[in-house]
């Protein structure tokens, strides 16, 4: 049976930025065809129906009281939960049910590989895929209404921020590991703004979907996890043997636990950058909502913490990610972005010379992969150190209203 289809939905697939297209037809991808299309629209109207079904249950049993419980099954497993509600153990029998097709070793190799990308692909996480991606503006309308102007862009990179760390940390989507923990609480949250921000008086569902949506999460997903390794191949950061279909091996296992449906969870690398050009052909569509949250994430860098020569280096790494920007979205994304139409890609083009040269060393010298990923996690960290200070990056703060009621 054929679900309705938003308004949102455009006639025909949108056009997508060049570099994209691209890649994309060297991969042998086309556009999506009538099937695909239709599928792409339809599931702007479906959520995550286990998390949302649990999340009901906790509405109706008491909100503080099965929060605390759903935590205790989150961190010990539901195995240590005695008298467990049905409901509860339903949905993490499902999860703690690792699917027989995870490979742990591949899962190791895509994480080492996020790893291993540094500083540069957090940047690029940030200054691509999450600002990029404020074009999809029927994303935009329910990320304003979570408050996202008011509790501001840098707070919510940080948490993103943090939540890739731990997905990619030593053991991190082991059971009951940090990264799966901090992917469970997201889809968690997911399913909270989604039952609030669709009881909103103001929110139109024939013409939006669903908040939070099938077609919306499998794009946050393959542009979270996919997108920024893609683009590392342009500063020079060079995948190893294998380490493009791990990362997407690590893609489909995460976007299992956060709630994308299987039809959206790639196969391949290639089949991940498939679900990111369709995706966009379909959600590229923006709006005035588009500036109102780009602008300010790109001056973000003017607040950051610098020990020394503060207002040098805010304004340095102001130019230093507008550059990234400029050089993976070009001119055209830039205008309906709100930033400067051109910045010279500065940044991309010094860091090339020492990531390739770092890449071939991790690749061919003894214990050189073993040093890049030691070296690209205290990249990692040091950078979220700089945009948040001491501050802690709690993993759903900036949407905690959202998960203390229903």
């Amino acid at each position: 049976m054929n679900l309705p289809v938003p308004a949102r939905h455009p006639q025909r697939p949108l056009p997508v930025p060049g570099a994209m297209r691209i890649f994309a037809s060297m991969l042998g991808l086309r556009d999506p065809d009538a099937d695909q299309w239709r599928r792409l629209g339809e599931r702007l109207t479906v959520g995550d129906e286990p998390m949302d079904r649990l999340v009901d249950w906790m509405a109706s049993a008491g909100m503080a009281q099965s929060k605390a419980v759903f935590e205790r099954a989150l961190t010990e497993g539901i195995g240590n939960v005695p008298d467990a509600p049905e409901p509860l153990r339903e949905f993490f029998i499902r999860i703690e049910t690792v699917p027989d097709w995870v490979d742990r070793d591949k899962l190791r190799k895509g994480q080492r590989a996020l790893l291993r990308g540094g500083s540069d692909g957090m940047s690029i996480a940030r200054d691509v895929s999450l600002l990029g991606g404020y074009q999809f503006a029927g994303f935009n309308k329910t990320l304003l209404r979570t408050g996202a102007l008011e509790k501001g862009s840098n707070q919510r990179f940080a948490e993103t921020m943090q939540w890739a760390m731990d997905v990619i940390s030593d053991g991190g989507l082991d059971p009951l590991g940090i990264g799966y923990r901090s992917t469970v609480r997201v889809r968690l949250i997911h399913a909270f703004v989604r039952r609030q921000v669709s009881a909103m008086p103001d929110w139109r569902a024939d013409e939006w979907g669903v908040p939070v949506n099938q077609t919306d999460m499998a794009a946050t997903l393959v542009g979270a996890l996919v997108a920024p390794p893609v683009a590392s191949l342009g500063m020079g950061i060079l995948p190893a043997p294998g380490e493009l279909d791990a990362i997407a091996h690590v893609t489909r296992y995460v976007g299992w636990l956060i709630g994308v449906e299987d039809e959206w969870l790639p196969r391949s690398f290639r089949d991940s950058v498939r679900v990111l050009y369709h995706t966009s052909t379909a959600l590229a569509n923006p709006d005035e909502t588009t500036r109102q949250l780009s602008v300010p994430m790109a001056e973000d860098p003017l607040s950051w913490h610098y020990r020394g020569m503060g207002r040098l280096r805010r304004r340095l790494a102001w130019a230093q990610h507008l550059s990234i920007t400029s050089a993976f979205l070009g001119p055209g994304a830039m205008r309906t972005l709100g930033l400067p139409v051109y910045m010279p890609p500065w940044y991309p083009v010094l860091r090339v010379p020492a990531n390739v040269i770092r890449s071939i060393g991790a690749m061919t010298l003894p214990g050189g992969m073993d040093r890049a990923v030691a070296r690209g996690r205290r990249e990692q960290q040091a950078l979220l150190h700089t945009i948040i200070g001491d501050s802690a990056a709690s993993i759903g703060g900036s949407a905690a209203p959202f998960g203390s009621a229903a």
